[in-house]
């Protein structure tokens, strides 16, 4: 029994070894869960609010000067997934986003870019009728630029490659059926 004392003792003194690294998180986001109707698309047969979640994030590397936010469908039946929302040069200093901030309400300086949907904003979930239900990937990329340069017209691909220069990432997957 004396064994177990000095290793229990040592996870209370220190709770945050445990937790390093950065992390996503929402409060109208579960991983694993299923997504909001508020989160899904109103169009193409879809009813949702088209609202962007609200998303929070902490532990950014050191060397973080600007952030980069995907969400991303990759079971869209295209051969090539589906870019729901891209926003770059989300400045540093930046922890949260509240729901609907797309496109209105964003930090200074951010900028979103173009979508599958064929234009810059937030597009929610709408996988085809009677498909299995999709996976939606929110990324959050600590960045060591304070700006990628992008536009709004760049597309979610041009964005995923400037984003593989992270230098971390956290993830919130999320699924969608109808």
């Amino acid at each position: 029994m004396p064994r177990l004392i000095l290793p229990t003792l040592a996870l209370t003194l220190f709770p945050l070894a445990a937790s390093a690294g950065m992390t996503l998180t929402s409060p109208d986001l579960t991983e694993g869960g299923t997504l909001p109707e508020a989160q899904v698309f109103n169009s193409f047969g879809c009813t949702g609010l088209n609202l962007s979640p609200a998303l929070e994030w902490s532990g950014a590397p050191e060397g973080t000067k600007s952030f980069i936010l995907t969400a991303y469908d990759p079971d869209a039946p295209t051969g090539s997934g589906w870019w729901h929302w891209t926003v770059v040069n989300i400045p540093a200093d930046a922890h949260a986003l509240a729901e609907g901030a797309s496109p209105k309400a964003l930090p200074a300086g951010s900028i979103e870019a173009r979508t599958d949907f064929g234009a810059a904003g937030y597009g929610g979930a709408c996988p085809p009728e009677g498909d299995k239900p999709h996976h939606y990937i929110f990324t959050l990329y600590a960045m060591p630029v304070e700006s990628v340069q992008l536009d709004a017209g760049a597309s979610g691909a041009m964005v995923g490659y400037f984003a593989n220069s992270a230098i971390e990432k956290a993830t919130l997957t999320v699924t969608y059926g109808r």
